[in-house]
C-alpha cells in the first residue's frame, strides 16, 4: 500500500481532482486513490473523514491532511525535486501564471463546468466569459512562445503549470472555444497525453449524472 492516498470526486466533473492526480501521476508518485462521488447526501460526511475543509481533493499521508489543489501539488514537487521550472525567473512566471488559474476564472468556471466526456456543447457567449477565454489564451500563447522550447507543454518539460490549467483545456474542447492556433495545439497535447487519457477513459465509465454540469 502507497504512503499517500489522494482523495478526489468524480473524475468527469472534479475539475479541483484532476489537478493533483495528473501532477502526481507524471512525476511517478505512488498514490491510493479513494473516490467519494459529490453532490449525494453522504458526501461532506464522507469528505470529513480526510479533511477538514469539506472538500476534495485532500491528500493524506499518515496523520498529515492537505485540502487544496496547488498546495498538494507543491507538496509533491517539494518531495520529488520537480515540477517547476529551474530557472528562477521562469519558476516565478510559472507560479503566477498558476496562481491566477488558482484564484481566477471565476465565469468560465460557473459558465463553462468542467464535464471531460461531453463534447459539442454550446452555450451563450457573454463579454465576461469572453474575457476569461481571451486572457487564457494570452497566457499560454505567451509562456509557449517564452517559456516552450524544449516540449509541448507551457514551460517546455510537464510542470504544475499544465496540471493547472489542464481543466481549462478540458472545457475548451467541451464547449468549443474560439482560440488561436497556438491554443488548439496546446490543447491537443493536453488531450493526447497517457495521463490524461487514463483519467478520461475512468470518466467516460462513470454513471453519475449532475444537471448542473450538464449544460449546453
Amino acid at each position: 500500500m502507497a504512503s499517500l492516498t489522494l482523495i478526489i470526486g468524480n473524475k468527469n466533473y472534479s475539475s479541483w481532482s484532476l489537478r493533483p492526480w495528473l501532477f502526481m501521476k507524471h512525476q511517478g508518485v505512488d498514490f491510493d486513490e479513494v473516490l467519494i462521488p459529490l453532490d449525494t447526501p453522504t458526501t461532506r460526511e464522507t469528505i470529513d473523514k480526510y479533511g477538514p475543509s469539506g472538500r476534495v481533493p485532500v491528500l493524506r499521508k499518515g496523520a498529515l491532511a492537505i485540502w487544496d489543489s496547488l498546495a498538494i501539488c507543491e507538496y509533491v514537487a517539494e518531495a520529488s525535486g520537480g515540477g517547476w521550472p529551474k530557472a528562477a525567473e521562469t519558476r516565478a512566471i510559472a507560479r503566477s501564471v498558476s496562481a491566477e488559474m488558482h484564484s481566477g476564472f471565476a465565469n468560465l468556471r460557473a459558465l463553462w463546468p468542467m464535464n471531460a466526456r461531453a463534447r459539442n456543447r454550446r452555450t451563450a457567449m457573454t463579454g465576461l466569459l469572453q474575457a476569461d477565454i481571451g486572457r487564457i489564451d494570452e497566457i499560454w500563447n505567451d509562456c509557449r512562445a517564452r517559456f516552450g522550447a524544449g516540449g509541448p507543454w507551457l514551460f517546455g518539460e510537464y510542470s504544475i503549470a499544465d496540471a493547472m490549467y489542464a481543466p481549462v483545456a478540458l472545457r475548451f474542447n467541451t464547449y468549443g472555444a474560439d482560440i488561436s492556433q497556438t491554443a488548439r495545439w496546446y490543447i491537443a497535447s493536453v488531450l493526447e497525453d497517457p495521463v490524461m487519457q487514463e483519467w478520461l477513459a475512468a470518466a467516460k465509465r462513470e454513471t453519475w449524472s449532475y444537471p448542473a454540469s450538464e449544460v449546453g
